[in-house]
């Protein structure tokens, strides 16, 4: 069914907006995959803040020609049947949501990415991004190496305690024996 001209600008709109407002865009090629695959991965996505877009590329190239930080790129590699992935809050979650369907479904293909900042990232430079820590990762890890002087200070305090607790019980059991 052919869309209408008024719902071609509320696509490029929204494109255009979905781009100004991520911080990467992922797009991939996806042929093959069946519609509840798709499903699948627009959920597991929105988990992580990612949202799953399938746009015509003619309608994504114009959203891109409306934004200054693109304006000058070389689309050209925008071709085929595509899904682009956007993120407002974390530079690798659509790769990472990609990365981890393509575990699922071998068949989706990094074409490539654009970065806030307007620079076209290569597939290679995707699966790298994509094999970085989350956010919430880094910051558990974070957490980890500020608690881990902390307690280990506790377990050596536990230590000289237990050793002392140990030492009573040893001489309890000899002078009830």
């Amino acid at each position: 069914m052919a869309l209408s001209k008024d719902k071609k600008k509320e696509i490029v709109a929204e494109a255009s907006d979905l781009l100004a407002e991520s911080k990467l865009t992922v797009f991939a090629r996806y042929p093959g995959t069946s519609v509840k695959s798709m499903q699948q991965l627009r959920n597991d996505s929105r988990n992580n803040g990612t949202q799953i877009r399938v746009i015509k590329n003619r309608l994504f190239k114009k959203a891109i020609s409306k934004n200054e930080n693109y304006k000058d790129l070389d689309t050209g590699i925008i071709q085929g049947q595509l899904l682009y992935a956007f993120n407002s809050q974390d530079e690798v979650a659509p790769a990472q949501s990609l990365a981890n369907f393509a575990k699922i479904e071998p068949q989706l293909e990094f074409v490539g990415a654009l970065t806030a900042d307007g620079r076209m990232l290569e597939p290679d430079e995707i699966k790298t991004l994509a094999s970085l820590p989350s956010k919430l990762q880094l910051r558990a890890q974070l957490v980890g190496t500020f608690a881990a002087p902390a307690s280990s200070f506790v377990r050596v305090l536990a230590g000289n305690v237990r050793g002392v607790m140990n030492v009573l019980s040893a001489r309890a059991t000899n002078i009830s024996q």
